[in-house]
């Protein structure tokens, strides 16, 4: 067993990623230690790398898409054993005791815990983990492919098998990046009359070939009066980062249509009180889930072939692998690979 690993850290809010050997990490009451085989690259990895988020305690390990090994126990823990293969994602703990606990909402937990911002991460070979964040991961489910599957996965996965929609709803995804790739398969195999929507016609042979039925083209058409011709969607779940883009298809929800919105902007969302009201039209949000949400999720792209497409790097190209992300170059989701041989 090694006394150290390697991590990538971020000493600072705005600084660098810094490849560093670390003492091997111990688990603590109710934590397990597991040895990385891959971690997603995420979007809201920026909240560490530049200090976006409140309270982190530097240096900090990012990185909330963990597939690995569990090789320690620590006091407490009975659930788990070593050597399960496990995944943590953005969900790393709630407190068991609030209001959003106590009606089972552990996202909106007031003292939730978020795996590589309240404790480190999986951008290193080692991390521990609270016992409550572990997830099984399927035998058919490779290591770097299910790595996505805890972040990207479960968000567009959650959001559509609790939006309401019924197998036969028209239900439309805006985006073919690295949530809408993955929201387009989720609706398909779903049951979903699903149609993908996206600039330029270049992205429609992939939106047919991940199981669109319909593509609407936004550049070079009207998307609302497009999805209306359809009969208006049921469901628009907005992956694409892009409130202007995303005010501006609200019109084509059908009555009692639902939008989800699960791609980060900054900006506002403009919708007036007659859209509103005169469809009976809702409006809303979708963060991630917890630990079951992550199991559900990882056995649902198992049994249906769910897959995302990624690009992988080894931990040392952290820095490289990021920036790639974060300037919407990768085609769709970035993995870090900590031994692609053992995967």
């Amino acid at each position: 067993m090694p006394k150290t690993m390697k991590a990538m850290q971020i000493a600072r809010p705005g600084g660098d990623f810094e490849l560093v050997e670390r003492p091997l990490p111990t688990p603590a009451e109710a934590e397990v230690r597991i040895r990385v085989q891959a971690c997603g690259i995420c979007h809201s990895d920026l909240f560490v790398k530049e200090g976006l988020f409140p309270g982190i305690a530097y240096p900090r390990i990012p990185g909330h898409e963990v597939v690995g090994v569990i090789d320690a126990l620590g006091p407490g823990v009975t659930s788990w054993q070593p050597g399960q293969r496990v995944g943590v994602g953005w969900h790393g703990g709630h407190c068991h005791t609030c209001e959003a606990c106590r009606e089972g909402d552990f996202v909106n937990c007031v003292e939730a815990k978020i795996t590589g911002i309240s404790f480190d991460g999986g951008y290193a070979e080692y991390m521990v983990a609270p016992a409550e964040s572990l997830a099984r991961v399927p035998d058919t489910l490779d290591s770097v492919e299910a790595a996505p599957l805890l972040c990207a996965g479960i968000t567009t996965y959650n959001a559509l098998r609790n939006s309401g929609a019924r197998p036969g709803d028209l239900v439309a995804v805006q985006g073919i990046g690295g949530l809408g790739h993955l929201g387009v398969q989720f609706a398909h195999h779903m049951g979903f009359l699903t149609v993908a929507l996206s600039r330029g016609a270049d992205k429609e042979a992939l939106a047919r070939e991940l199981g669109a039925d319909h593509y609407i083209d936004t550049a070079s058409g009207d998307g609302v009066a497009a999805l209306q011709a359809l009969g208006g969607a049921r469901v628009i779940l907005a992956t694409a980062p892009n409130s202007r883009l995303i005010t501006a298809l609200f019109s084509g929800l059908s009555r009692h249509g639902r939008m989800i919105v699960v791609g980060i902007d900054n900006e506002p969302i403009e919708v007036t009180p007659l859209q509103l009201i005169a469809g009976n039209h809702s409006l809303t949000g979708w963060a991630s889930g917890h630990a079951r949400d992550s199991e559900d999720t990882l056995r649902f792209s198992a049994l249906r072939g769910v897959n995302a497409m990624i690009e992988t790097y080894p931990l040392e190209q952290a820095k490289a692998a990021y920036e790639r992300m974060l300037n919407n170059e990768a085609r769709f989701r970035v993995v870090l690979s900590m031994n692609p041989t053992s995967n």
